[in-house]
């Protein structure tokens, strides 16, 4: 079983966004309606190589010590070094 994050989809101006976890077969179709309340949702899609190391906005110097180069080179991997798994 796979864990989807989804959020909810806001009917009128001021409705809040309310995110929540489910767990669903990968074989499942992804919800459209919350299971409790029946508000509409949409799975929200995060993590991936599209999202490893994306650019935050912030400068270099203001990035956390973890994604700041070792002065090591890496060769393939899950992420260059930059989630701290030590290659």
């Amino acid at each position: 079983m796979a864990t989807y994050v989804y959020e909810t989809i806001p009917q009128k101006p001021g409705d809040a966004v309310v995110q929540f976890e489910i767990q669903q077969s990968m074989r499942d179709n992804a919800l459209t309606q919350h299971p409790e309340t029946g508000v509409p949702v949409r799975r929200i899609i995060s993590g991936g190589y599209g999202l490893i190391g994306a650019n935050t906005g912030r400068s270099s110097e203001s990035a956390p010590a973890a994604a700041k180069p070792t002065g090591h080179t890496h060769s393939g991997g899950c992420c260059g070094g930059a989630c701290g798994c030590g290659h």
